[in-house]
């Protein structure tokens, strides 16, 4: 799971240093690597490892000159995430084409290692992004020259979709002098397309996440739909292109974890769904008769909202129990168990007097591996609580995700092949629920009744794309292989 940012701005401006402040509302997508490409008649690029605070300075943005500019930060998923891996990428024969992306390909083991090699195609990285980037501009060389860019993006898209599998969200610059941004067919990430009126003109905007619009000023016009593209030349209005028509799966655990809270994606306010997770979690409470707590307290942040609407739903107090580090980053994207493991103590600091001799109900959004909810249940009993009782709220994690969430990979998942009890006596909680698949899909709909359903692959195991499969047995030697 990455964050990226498009902008094409009036002519005339360089957007670079918006781009940044874009990047640090996104730097809860990612903290391995980040980047930044600018075009003003060429190409500048500026991208490496780390932070994006401590990637960029001044001289930077003096460079980074133009108005399209793209950016992007990387959580990886696929490779050693290497500083070759970093995003953005360009090309610059036959096309000038410059790409960023938010996903995974189901076939890119296929791609790298077969496919392109068979056409005399040397990948550079053990990034993804390249083969779509590698596939757009291949379509974009095939297509008669002649034809309006409409029709020639329509045709370099077609080729993304035939050839790159999987789950992507993509923005990008034409070295014509336009942004564009296109949106896997089953839309299962997100892409939000932005506006807003300047004195030196209108100006537009692409994201992975709507709150990154919102600090520069751009109110949101609409999500890409699946299998769409859009072209922005600057000064224009946009150009929407639909390229395909199938289901629409947006990526539930985005509403549940990932994206802030202050966004909407796919018209789906994510703070009032995870209200709503809440309220649905207390309702599943009740109805199975399960025992009553004296305090609700979250795991923070993504479980605050959650936590909130259940207490009020139970008619009991909401209190802060932990206090957050937050210059530890987010335990979840960790790129491997140990750091994981030293993180979680250092992350979350009880309060002592919101857990001595109380029965306490412990919220947080999910759990993976389990080795957070334990340690997170072993403190709160240190801190003095009587009994704690855990709820997450979303179903047992049992699958892999192939679309670019690093979740562990099926042996890892404490809840695979086990009892809900089972589960509760590994992590030490007195008491344990999950909420219900179909409550949570509900709850969900609410946002925007005009999606008919998610992809919760990695709740159920089913997926919404073909050789979704195959990639995670690809995936799953990978990662051995580099643990090894």
């Amino acid at each position: 799971m990455c964050g990226f940012i498009g902008i094409a701005g009036a002519p005339g401006t360089h957007v670079a240093p918006e781009l940044y402040e874009g990047l640090i509302a996104l730097q809860h997508r990612g903290q391995d690597a980040a980047g930044i490409l600018s075009y003003d008649g060429m190409f500048h690029l500026r991208k490496q490892n780390g932070m994006v605070r401590d990637i960029f300075r001044t001289r930077d943005m003096q460079r980074l000159k133009g108005n399209l500019a793209i950016a992007h930060v990387r959580y990886p998923t696929v490779g050693m995430g290497t500083e070759e891996d970093a995003q953005p990428f360009y090309i610059n024969f036959p096309f000038g084409v410059g790409m960023v992306h938010n996903g995974n390909l189901t076939n890119w083991m296929d791609l790298k290692s077969r496919a392109y090699p068979a056409s005399n195609i040397t990948l550079e990285s053990s990034c993804d992004v390249e083969a779509i980037l590698y596939a757009f501009a291949s379509g974009l060389k095939d297509a008669d020259p002649t034809l309006p860019r409409e029709d020639r993006v329509r045709l370099a898209v077609q080729s993304a979709f035939e050839t790159a599998k999987g789950a992507y969200s993509v923005a990008g610059i034409l070295s014509e002098g336009a942004l564009f941004g296109f949106r896997d067919p089953s839309g299962i990430k997100p892409c939000i397309v932005g506006k807003r009126e300047t004195d030196a003109g209108t100006e537009w905007a692409i994201a992975s996440e709507s709150v990154a619009l919102d600090v520069l000023g751009f109110q949101r016009v609409r999500d890409l739909r699946n299998g769409e593209a859009i072209v922005i030349e600057p000064g224009h209005e946009p150009v929407w292109i639909r390229v395909t028509e199938q289901d629409h799966r947006p990526c539930i655990f985005e509403l549940v974890y990932f994206a802030r809270p202050d966004s909407f994606l796919d018209e789906i306010s994510v703070y009032k769904t995870r209200r709503r997770f809440g309220k649905a979690l207390a309702k599943q409470w009740l109805d199975i008769g399960a025992p009553e707590p004296d305090v609700v307290i979250p795991i923070p942040d993504s479980a605050r909202d959650a936590a909130l609407s259940m207490a009020q739903a139970l008619a009991k107090p909401y209190r802060e129990g932990f206090i957050k580090n937050r210059y530890v980053g987010r335990t979840f994207i960790m790129p491997n168990q140990e750091e994981r493991q030293q993180s979680i103590r250092r992350k979350l600091n009880p309060i002592p007097l919101e857990f001595e001799g109380k029965d306490v109900l412990l919220v947080d959004d999910s759990i993976v591996r389990g080795n957070t909810s334990r340690r997170i249940i072993e403190t709160a009993r240190a801190a003095g609580a009587r009994k704690v009782y855990f709820a997450a709220t979303s179903p047992p994690l049992v699958a892999p995700c192939p679309y670019g969430i690093d979740m562990a990979t099926e042996k890892d998942f404490i809840a695979r092949g086990r009892e809900v009890e089972q589960v509760r006596n590994s992590i030490g909680a007195d008491y344990l629920a999950y909420l219900d698949l179909d409550r949570m899909v509900d709850a969900a709909k609410v946002g925007n009744p005009k999606i008919n359903g998610f992809c919760t692959g990695c709740f159920t195991g089913k997926y919404p794309t073909i050789d979704a499969e195959e990639h995670l047995v690809a995936l799953a030697a990978e990662r051995a292989q580099a643990r090894d």
